[in-house]
């Protein structure tokens, strides 16, 4: 575990919550409140963390890689009658993940927790996320930046889907 001065690259930009994931959890919220989140945005900076109008500033961030057996173990319940949720479950193919929480004061959000959507994710790819609030999973994707015009020459630079470098303007 690392306690990192900012939040990592990797993270740095704007998410949208796209869907619930489905789990075997016990969850404070109702199908309500999980649905109100969808289609919000998540914004990480080096140096701060916003979801809607709530803006963390200067947090302190930790940086673990937590494998499957880990994660299982820690979010799942002992008996098989409670709460289950593994990597499989969050279509995660791997051994480990980078999961990065970010250290805030309580947040209200519904009443039933403190916490803020995104305020400890596991970087399931380079363009998804994945998060949960009152133990229910959800996943972001990246929103990419449409280049603007003083920057249009670096775009000209980066492969296109099938992997070509663009030529031209």
């Amino acid at each position: 575990m690392l306690a990192a001065q900012n939040i990592p690259q990797d993270l740095v930009g704007k998410w949208v919550i796209q869907r619930e994931i489905p789990t075997r959890t016990i969850s404070c919220w109702g199908e309500k409140e999980a649905k109100a989140i969808i289609g919000t945005d998540i914004e990480y900076t080096a140096d701060s963390f916003r979801w809607k109008d709530i803006v963390v500033k200067h947090p302190t961030i930790t940086v673990a890689i937590v494998s499957a057996e880990q994660f299982q173990r820690e979010n799942s319940s002992p008996g098989a009658n409670g709460s289950q949720v593994s990597f499989r479950q969050l279509g995660i193919d791997a051994p480990e993940m980078k999961q990065v929480s970010i250290n805030h004061e309580p947040a209200e959000i519904t009443g039933a927790t403190t916490e803020i959507p995104g305020d400890e994710v596991l970087l399931k790819n380079r363009n998804a996320i994945v998060f949960s609030v009152c133990n229910v999973y959800f996943e972001a994707k990246r929103l990419r930046p449409i280049p603007n015009k003083s920057l249009s020459w670096l775009w000209r630079l980066l492969p296109d889907a099938q992997g070509n470098i663009r030529r031209g303007g």
